[in-house]
């Protein structure tokens, strides 16, 4: 079994795969000063109270857009799986030509999510919106080639910034809505986030069609925890929660060599 993770700015998303089939996933809290005990104790017991013994994960992959966490998650998997992680970072192989002026800029997130997707159409250009703490935009053509994409701020970040920056806006739960018009504070507030967020996928997933593939429509993916929100709206031709994940295995069959995963100094 492997146990694949993607350490995001709020939290750490995991999923344990056999046989490319995912059995079991989760979330915690990715805060910057987590010891490599609190993490491995958190997943040992996450896996064990999902059904799964945790001697059974063989091999441990991650990607991270937070670098402070990785040494600590590194020594979690050294002490409490007895494996050194593959680490999905540059200089790795992933089958992708990065067209960014500066290709280590590109997050790791955004790589794995790219890996993953143009395994799965490999024929097509691709447009990948991934709804997480940011919602990031990337396009891939045909060819495999990394373009680029957008950056804006998530929704529960526009929702953290109203309620921080106004006097008497509440924290509300971000939900689906069928009008725009709220007869509340809390419902206008729904609203707002919701069709401003649809609003700007619609508009630059539009936009980067028209720049990258000459109006050739692309394939939308949608990915990330808050994808499935907006399912109704039929703006995605596909929603892929565990994308990045699935990403994370492909890098990691892709670099056999880099994918050194014993460690003489397990804590039995």
């Amino acid at each position: 079994m492997i146990l694949s993770l993607d350490v995001g700015n709020t939290q750490i998303y995991g999923g344990v795969f056999q046989d490319e089939k995912m059995l079991i996933s989760f979330r915690r809290s990715s805060k910057q000063g987590s010891s490599s005990d609190e993490i491995g104790v958190f997943l040992r017991m996450v896996i064990r109270e999902n059904g799964i013994d945790p001697k059974s994960i063989k091999q441990i992959v991650l990607c991270s857009v937070v670098p402070e966490v990785i040494f600590s998650l590194k020594g979690a998997c050294q002490k409490y799986f007895g494996l050194t992680p593959f680490i999905l970072q540059a200089g790795v192989k992933t089958g992708l030509r990065i067209k960014y002026r500066n290709p280590l800029e590109v997050g790791a997130d955004r790589i794995a999510n790219s890996i993953a997707a143009v395994q799965l159409y490999p024929n097509k250009n691709l447009i990948l919106v991934d709804l997480g703490t940011a919602t990031t935009f990337c396009a891939v053509n045909k060819a495999h080639d990394y373009l680029g994409g957008s950056i804006i701020a998530g929704l529960k970040l526009n929702m953290e910034a109203l309620e921080a920056k106004t006097a008497k806006l509440p924290s509300v739960e971000i939900i689906p809505k069928n009008e725009a018009l709220g007869l509340s504070t809390v419902e206008s507030l729904q609203s707002g986030l919701y069709y401003s967020h649809l609003g700007a996928i619609r508009e630059i997933s539009t936009r980067l069609s028209k720049e990258c593939f000459n109006d050739d429509k692309a394939f939308v993916i949608g990915t990330g925890g808050f994808s499935s929100l907006f399912e109704k709206e039929k703006i995605f031709d596909a929603i892929i929660p565990d994308l990045v994940l699935k990403g994370n295995l492909i890098a990691l069959q892709m670099n056999p060599s880099h994918a050194k995963t014993q460690f003489s100094g397990v804590v039995k």
